[in-house]
């Protein structure tokens, strides 16, 4: 195609018919090229505008997960190894759904959260894994730091009935003072009927600041009525080792449970009661519901001469030894344990220890029978867990989970008489016992 003008003649040819007819082909060429130009510029637009629209409609369905929670949810459902496929968190916006639009009366989000995770541990079977909210897993955390402020008495629950009962009340506590016993068991709190309700839930309405009051209800055994108590709430020591140097040199220690300064303490009271000449030893471990199993152990480990303490087992069948390697530092008097239905975990630990090593005399009745130990883990938000990680063996490779340990010499505590006297007669046989076997040496 030539040019409008010539640079060669400098002729205008603008008017020949053969120009025309190229500049008409030129003008047809152009308009083409627009035109595909223009649907080029359409399509880029068109595919801009549903890009954007994507993008909206994706970020308002973030902001609505968010808003509803189920987010994270959807996250979680997209993974092969979570618990919650996309199956459940569908049932569970639903469950959520009928809540919200029917359910009599306002809901908290967060604590249909906290059921929820509740109801997994809850899930297991196991009455030993738990799920605690912030709140009641610092107040358990609590229980071993050495004080706390309430009416001072050491609880348990049944696994099978959840009937909470009292262990024993702590030494110059609000709970000695008021008259509460061992074997009461706990019926109401400020008037709220507490039956079925989770220990630890009843521990945090039990609980309270120093100086305030409570109301407890309690059953007695031969007493047809709710006996009630007023209590005004106090700072507690718990200090977890009570000893004292009896009649004939025996040396006495209670230890009631196994929280972080225990094996301290009853380092102390051992290495008192050896330098005022003690020539055999009771080590009171009845209504002791157990504690960390690494405290167990020490105590365990001043004890025993050298061997196998205890031995745990995981879920993948791995399991790691407990042992004294031998040392200067162990038991050389005669001694007795006095146990009781009470006795549990990290003080069947003890107990199994002692027995397996022939250190020690078993006196009182069958242990409790729990051969399992949990994990204390604590979670990002504060919450935490208590969950069941391994079986325990004793030294002769026993697990007496759900059998106990049955003492070598039987003696039922006469409750009675220690209402009507304060006679203690399992720890009178204790006392009997060693009197009349001073020439046994182990």
């Amino acid at each position: 195609m030539e040019d409008n003008y010539s640079t060669e003649t400098g002729e205008d040819k603008s008017d020949s018919p053969v120009y025309s007819q190229m500049s008409m082909e030129y003008v047809s060429s152009q308009v083409k090229k627009a035109q595909k130009k223009g649907m080029v510029q359409g399509l880029l637009i068109a595919l801009l505008i549903i890009l954007i629209s994507g993008l909206v409609i994706g970020g308002l369905w973030i902001v609505r997960s968010l808003v509803n929670g189920s987010l994270a949810s959807k996250i979680m459902s997209s993974s092969s190894g979570s618990v919650l496929d996309r199956d459940a968190v569908d049932k569970l916006d639903d469950l959520y759904g009928i809540i919200e639009n029917t359910y009599i009366e306002d809901v908290d989000k967060d604590d249909l959260q906290e059921g929820m995770y509740k109801g997994m541990l809850e899930a297991l079977g196991d009455p030993y894994s738990v799920y605690y909210t912030e709140e009641e897993f610092a107040e358990m955390m609590e229980d071993t730091a050495g004080t706390f402020e309430g009416i001072g008495a050491y609880l348990t629950q049944d696994p099978d009935t959840l009937e909470i009962k009292v262990i024993k009340p702590i030494k110059d506590s609000p709970a000695e003072a008021a008259g509460i016993l061992t074997d009461d068991v706990i019926a109401e709190v400020d008037g709220e009927d507490i039956a079925g309700q989770d220990l630890n839930l009843v521990v945090s309405k039990i609980r309270g600041p120093k100086g305030s009051e409570v109301q407890i209800g309690v059953y007695r055994e031969g007493e047809e009525d709710i006996i009630t108590f007023t209590l005004k709430r106090d700072e507690i020591n718990t200090l977890t080792v009570e000893y004292e140097m009896l009649d004939d040199d025996i040396g006495y220690i209670m230890i009631m449970e196994f929280a972080d300064a225990t094996d301290d303490q009853f380092y102390e009271a051992l290495d008192d009661l050896e330098a005022q000449g003690m020539k055999s030893l009771i080590i009171d471990l009845r209504a002791n519901g157990g504690g960390y199993v690494d405290v167990s152990v020490n105590i365990a480990d001043r004890l025993v001469k050298e061997g196998v303490i205890v031995s745990v087992k995981d879920k993948y069948g791995l399991s790691y030894k407990y042992e004294d390697n031998g040392d200067e530092n162990y038991l050389k008097v005669p001694c007795v344990l006095l146990v009781d239905g009470n006795t549990a975990s990290a003080s069947e630990i003890l107990t199994g220890a002692l027995r397996d090593h022939d250190l020690a005399t078993i006196i009182g009745t069958k242990t409790f029978g729990k051969g399992i130990t949990q994990n204390i883990l604590p979670l990002e938000d504060g919450s935490g867990v208590k969950i069941t990680g391994s079986t325990y063996y004793t030294p002769d490779g026993e697990n007496i989970h759900g059998i106990g340990i049955e003492p070598d010499i039987e003696v039922e505590f006469d409750y009675d008489q220690y209402k009507e006297d304060g006679t203690d007669n399992q720890l009178e046989a204790a006392i009997d016992y060693l009197k009349n076997n001073e020439e046994t040496n182990r």
